[in-house]
């Protein structure tokens, strides 16, 4: 998979240095450099990329203008890159996958790039189910219906690793492996990390597509755990159950999810 890649920075230096970064990245395409946000537009508009590195400090155009100049074009994946890091708030608010400071570390720039890959391997294969229904629709309408709206991929690389979460007027990056459990409450999410506790504005049904089923299930309506931090499984009466956490936390499983969490938990 080639990621057609476009770089955006009205500084000559920081183009070069992440060129140079991105080398070590075999799968990343540099098809286009721009040095200011109107560049940018029509760049992006010509050549359709996958991704765009976006400075937001430019003359004219900053950072933030080009991604509105581009609300009725589907756009790109973008990454925010800046010597700034009181423009974090905004940039993931603006839909960034992630959010760079200059130097641009070479580890973090891995880190972002296993980000845009899952972002990526998810998209492609939303495009690839609606090109299906639509082949399908026309030489065989009637197997249309019933059809799923998506296709999950077998692979747990299409997953989120890491979780930016906006709490508190700062953002946390969580690696999923910490997360404990998640309680739901209306459209915000509370994410226990076992030494913390996050508040996620976003629906259960959304969070759950972006985790791995296999490590994160629902044992109750309202709460999800990681099964690879259960410690104990604790019977209770009316065929429910608790399940002990590593932090000592205790989390009741419904009857109606019982059977999902047996398959894991052993």
């Amino acid at each position: 998979m080639t990621i057609r890649t476009i770089l955006v920075d009205d500084e000559s230096l920081a183009i070069q240095g992440l060129q140079l970064r991105l080398q070590a990245h075999e799968d990343v395409e540099i098809i286009e450099t721009c040095t200011n946000g109107r560049e940018a537009i029509r760049a992006i508009k010509t050549h359709k990329p996958d991704l765009v590195f976006l400075d937001i400090q430019m003359p004219g155009f900053d950072g933030f203008s080009v991604v509105s100049g581009l609300a009725v074009v589907e756009p790109p994946l973008f990454v925010f890159v800046t010597a700034f890091s009181d423009h974090a708030l905004r940039g993931f608010e603006a839909g960034a996958v992630d959010y760079l400071v200059k130097p641009v570390e070479t580890d973090r720039l891995a880190d972002t790039m296993e980000r845009v890959r899952q972002r990526l391997t998810e998209k492609r294969a939303a495009e690839e189910v609606v090109q299906l229904k639509e082949v399908i629709a026309e030489h065989a309408p009637e197997a249309v219906e019933g059809m799923p709206e998506a296709v999950d991929a077998p692979s747990a690389s299409r997953y989120e690793k890491l979780i930016n979460i906006k709490d508190r007027g700062q953002i946390f990056r969580v690696d999923v492996d910490t997360i404990e459990r998640i309680d739901a409450a209306g459209d915000y999410m509370c994410i226990y990390t076992g030494d913390n506790t996050l508040i996620l504005r976003e629906t259960m049904k959304d969070l759950e597509k972006r985790l791995d089923p296999r490590r994160f299930q629902r044992i109750h309506r309202s709460t999800i755990v990681n099964l690879d931090l259960v410690k104990q499984v604790k019977p209770h009466t009316n065929g429910e159950c608790f399940l002990v956490l590593g932090s000592g936390a205790q989390v009741k499983v419904s009857r109606s999810y019982r059977d999902v969490v047996a398959r894991f938990v052993h």
